[in-house]
């Protein structure tokens, strides 16, 4: 399909085209930010490597409602929802596809939400609300983070709450929802909390159970930090989720045609999802040099699919010890980190154990700062069968990364960066799952994958713009995926992938802003043997070669914000098109969403917002007639906040 653009996309480049760039010094959307993804905190300009930082204003500007509509309205991921379900959407960045997920580490405060089964990160669990900042690194992050750095990662940082706020808001399909969060800061110590409601009848007609695609979701988190000592702060979180949401079946061409919405009379897939964690973490300052850190992690998850009566339970426990090092521009950071996953259910218990060993340093002088860093891991994994079948795989893995910065003026910087990263798989890739009892069968162990990643690039800043551009190619060795004749997972022999990205956020006058965000991405497959050479020289499924997003935000008087977005990505291979050789290939995606935000009084903001303006029939191809509808209605939504 040739690049098209919707009408109101037009409109708005025309504007921003024709718009005069002047302003006044203090309008300064784009100030300097701190990143800390290396553990160091620096200017994003200085980093070596390629950064993407959302700051608490940016979010607050964004008109956005959730962290999916965040991520997938202002920044370079591409984010769709998983089968039809936002709180366990699909990620992908620098070209990964529909396994993108595995090769991203999220983490909220340290604490990682990649899962030990296939299921993507569960980012529904996290309120907007209470995000401060959001780094996104890419091509980076593997001595730090470990297993599934290949890509990057995301980086989601919490802030104290202070004051009480209530936030209420009702759309058509049924959506409506709460947030309530109250919160106090102290010189000494902080405490917060937050409780979230959303719920939706679905978009799709009823199935011959009388349900519809609808989905319901309850989260709650509690925070809280003291500082009992001079340079000692003890931190505290807790939190649960519990979702309940129904998948609709897939679509030949002809239904979605017709009516994407449609139901073909078969039962929508059930599934519950509950979620519990605890963290404790320690800082303590030791003194100007000396600072060392712990954490612990605690996750129980359990997942059910309807009809089935049984599910599968998982345990997640996460620890983490750092030391750092710091004298005048040398900063050094050395410690271990251990993750343990165990998988439970009717026919055998199932475990992954990582320990990782990190170096990593900093160095700056001048206008040069050079960072350099390896890791060391042990993967264990664990198969014991009810039957008294038992199985092991044991891996020793090992990554490096290097990076420089050369600050050319206090505008421009340019840097470079290479990183050896790997992925190992998620427990359920040994898996091939009967959807209608839940039962999963053992196939065997499957191989990690490699991945070789060198990026370039270029920050350019001033009081009115920020414009970021990198150009990367990465060389992967036993790229996991999803063989489609025999539905088992297995390795690509040979892959690489290349592209270029360019992020500019510009103020154009002292009230109008906006954002560009461009991906050009190529993923090729060298050899596979597994799909008979078929396979070989294709380009991966699920990857767009085009990627845009544009952002525009009116500040209409002192107290309103209108805020539009526009969301294109070119047209891709179905997801279980290897060879290339289906007849339907998935369309692009477009979506256009406005939000006008207006504060009424001192402590009461009303907004109202409408998703996929235009109505945009947009879906997920599998293979040929296997089309599952995602954000294809137009819909709206009003709300209200009252904070204390």
């Amino acid at each position: 399909m040739p690049f098209q653009l919707s009408p109101c996309t037009l409109a708005v480049c025309t504007l921003l085209s024709a718009t005069t760039i002047s302003t006044h010094a203090q309008d300064k959307i784009n100030a300097p930010v701190l990143v800390s993804a290396t553990r160091i905190d620096m200017q994003d300009q200085d980093a070596p490597y390629a950064s993407e930082i959302h700051t608490r204003q940016d979010i607050e500007r964004s008109g956005a409602n959730s962290l999916y509509d965040y991520l997938a309205q202002q920044t370079s991921l591409q984010i769709l929802p998983n089968y039809g379900n936002r709180y366990t959407p699909q990620i992908s960045m620098r070209g990964y596809g529909n396994d993108g997920n595995q090769n991203v580490v999220l983490t909220v405060n340290g604490r990682r939400l990649n899962n030990v089964d296939m299921m993507p990160q569960l980012i529904g669990s996290i309120s907007l609300s209470d995000i401060e900042r959001i780094e996104i690194t890419k091509g980076s992050g593997s001595v730090l983070f470990g297993d599934g750095a290949t890509a990057g990662t995301i980086q989601i940082y919490t802030k104290p709450r202070e004051g009480a706020s209530l936030e209420t808001y009702a759309g058509n399909y049924g959506n409506r929802g709460a947030i309530a969060s109250v919160g106090m800061v102290r010189e000494k110590f902080h405490l917060s909390a937050t409780l979230d409601h959303g719920k939706t009848d679905g978009l799709s007609d009823k199935d011959p159970t009388g349900h519809s695609d609808n989905s319901e979701a309850n989260t709650w988190r509690l925070a809280a930090g003291v500082k009992p000592i001079e340079g000692l702060r003890l931190d505290l979180e807790a939190g649960a989720s519990n979702i309940d949401t129904r998948y609709p079946s897939s679509l030949t061409l002809a239904q979605f045609n017709a009516n994407p919405g449609m139901n073909k009379g078969s039962k929508y897939t059930h599934q519950k999802l509950e979620t519990e964690h605890w963290s404790v973490g320690a800082e303590y300052q030791i003194n100007q040099q000396w600072k060392v850190t712990a954490r612990h992690h605690n996750e129980e998850k359990s997942s059910i699919y309807r009809p089935a009566t049984s599910g599968t339970d998982y345990d997640y426990i996460s620890n983490e010890l750092a030391l750092q090092y710091s004298h005048d521009a040398f900063v050094i950071n050395a410690g271990m980190q251990d993750f343990d996953g165990k998988v439970s259910q009717t026919t055998n218990r199932t475990s992954k154990e990582n320990r990782g060993f990190f170096l990593h340093g900093q160095y700056m002088w001048d206008a040069w700062t050079l960072s350099a860093g390896a890791r060391k891991e042990q993967v264990k994994y664990r198969y014991n069968a009810l039957s008294g079948e038992s199985l092991a795989s044991d891996k020793d893995l090992n990554s490096w990364e290097l990076g420089l910065n050369h600050k050319v003026s206090q505008q421009l910087s340019v840097f470079a960066n290479y990183s050896d990263a790997f992925v190992t798989p998620d427990i359920d890739r040994f898996f091939t799952t009967d959807w209608a009892t839940g039962i999963k069968s053992f196939n065997g162990f499957i191989e990690p994958a490699k991945a070789k990643t060198l990026t370039i690039g270029a920050n350019h800043q001033t009081e009115r713009n920020r414009l970021k551009v990198s150009a990367f190619y990465a060389k992967l060795k036993n790229e996991i995926y999803l063989e489609p004749f025999g539905y088992q997972n297995t390795n690509i022999d040979k892959s690489h992938k290349y592209g270029l990205e360019v992020q500019d956020r510009i103020q154009i006058t002292p009230r109008i802003s906006g954002l560009i965000n461009y991906a050009w991405t190529r993923a090729l497959i060298d050899r596979e043997n597994d799909g008979a050479g078929a396979y070989n020289g294709k380009e991966m499924p699920g990857v767009s070669r085009h990627s845009v997003v544009l952002g525009f935000n009116w500040r209409v008087t002192e107290h309103g914000d209108l805020n539009l977005t526009h969301t294109w990505r070119s047209s891709t291979w179905a997801s279980g098109d290897f060879d290339n050789n289906n007849k339907q290939k998935q369309r692009a995606y477009q979506s256009t969403d406005v939000t006008y935000r207006h504060q009424v009084a001192k402590h009461l903001e009303m907004y109202a917002g409408v998703s996929n303006l235009f109505d945009r029939s947009n879906g997920m191809w599998v293979r040929d007639d296997a089309i599952y509808p995602i954000n294809f209605e137009r819909t709206w939504k009003l709300g209200a906040r009252i904070s204390f």
